[in-house]
């Protein structure tokens, strides 16, 4: 095979699956800042986003179609053996976040030996994949890193309403996928699944579809699986000084091989479909706190337009989760929808992959969502799985490797 599999166009991008959530205004409304692309038109779908940086690619970069994110547990009690597989990682996430094979490609090799990459994105473009790598609390437990969890890395607390799977929770570490195209997310989670064999092994994971916030100024606000526009108030990803304030840790806020990192919180929350389709409009709209056409706060008339809370009934989402109600706490979000078909009762398996980061879970999502618990919202939805991550900075060079300050005395 050639070096690159980015040359013809895709013709997968308009390929469904099921997967990880949108964020239902739930933190949104105001209280969420997710990615837009700022400056100018959107990246050209096909295009590369670059691996290297300050910080990882996945977080304030433009939102892409599609998710993969798969949470891992650590099968080795080998540090030596651990480090590796993050250093194959890295170089494994470099090239196909260029559209480039993995290691001497899917064919070509010794026929005797399995290849080195399974194939499946030859031909398509890049996609603007990232992959975005974090580590759970669980992974402080092992090769005597104890002393280098950050306080913020807090394990979150049961929620009012939480119905939490343990299979679909937790993990010593993650890694998010996002592309325009799902074959190429799946194909990278994949990859790296086959190279991590015998170290690490997928504890459970999550595909999504339907970006839910738009990713630059006057792009149409998608809609979440209710029917309702979501992410209206979500800030740009070239708003540098929020996110400073709201996202990045800062050299003060820890251990030095988080500067420049974030905390990402995951969140698998189910919506009751068919019990809302059976809700009257004014009903849905009092729950939300915004129209449903044009998505205008209740007593607005524009989608934009600055919320009025008191206007809005006191268990309304929109009021409960602006930054006015949760001490100004903001968090950027980057969810996706789901359908994992249908439960033994014909229901739909649908909602939202909620994905927040933000600069300390205890003053962003935990602030946030104890003050969601009496939110209207909370007789359609149910939180099935939940996670928490430390997302480290970002890879500098081609010297460097995921979690190399962490495993290092060098920050």
């Amino acid at each position: 095979m050639t070096d690159s599999n980015a040359q013809p166009p895709s013709r997968r991008a308009l390929l469904g699956w099921g997967g990880a959530g949108l964020a239902l205004g739930a933190a949104a409304a105001g209280g969420a800042a997710a990615a837009r692309a700022g400056d100018g038109p959107e990246t050209d779908a096909g295009s590369a986003v670059e691996f290297h940086g300050p910080h990882q690619a996945g977080i304030a970069t433009p939102v892409q179609d599609r998710l993969h994110f798969a949470a891992f547990d650590v099968t080795t009690d080998d540090r030596a053996a651990f480090v590796g597989l993050l250093k194959e990682w890295t170089g494994a996430a470099r090239r196909m976040t260029a559209g480039r094979a993995v290691g001497a490609g899917a064919y070509g090799g010794l026929a005797e030996a399995p290849p080195d990459d399974t194939g499946e994105a030859l031909g398509l473009k890049p996609s603007r994949l990232t992959l975005t790598i974090g580590f759970g609390p669980s992974l402080f437990g092992k090769f005597d890193l104890a002393g280098r969890r950050p306080e913020a890395l807090v394990e979150l607390p049961r929620f009012s309403g939480d119905n939490l799977d343990r299979d679909r929770s937790g993990g010593d570490l993650c890694v998010q996928a996002c592309a325009d195209d799902p074959q190429v997310a799946v194909h990278a989670i994949r990859n790296l699944a086959r190279i991590g064999f015998g170290r690490v092994v997928v504890r459970w994971s999550q595909l999504g579809f339907g970006k839910t916030s738009s990713t630059t100024p006057d792009a149409q606000t998608p809609r979440n699986l209710f029917g309702f526009k979501d992410g209206t108030r979500n800030i740009s990803g070239a708003e540098k000084d929020r996110l400073e304030k709201f996202v990045w840790v800062g050299k003060k806020d820890g251990p030095a091989w988080m500067t420049g990192g974030s905390y990402l919180v995951a969140r698998r929350i189910r919506m009751h479909i068919e019990t809302w389709d059976r809700t009257p409009l004014q009903e849905q709209e009092d729950i939300f706190g915004r129209d449903k056409g044009e998505g205008a706060p209740v007593g607005r008339a524009k989608e934009r337009d600055e919320p009025f809370l008191k206007a809005m009934k006191p268990d309304a989402h929109v009021r409960l989760a602006h930054p006015d109600a949760n001490a100004g706490a903001t968090i950027l979000r980057r969810g996706y929808s789901f359908t994992d078909g249908t439960d033994g009762l014909g229901r739909l398996d649908a909602g939202l992959f909620f994905l927040a980061y933000q600069r300390d879970p205890r003053t962003g999502f935990i602030r946030i969502q104890r003050n969601l618990a009496d939110d209207a919202l909370n007789e359609y939805i149910q939180h099935v799985g939940s996670a928490v991550f430390a997302v480290p900075p970002g890879v500098r060079d081609q010297d460097d490797w995921w979690g190399r300050a962490l495993f290092t005395e060098e920050a």
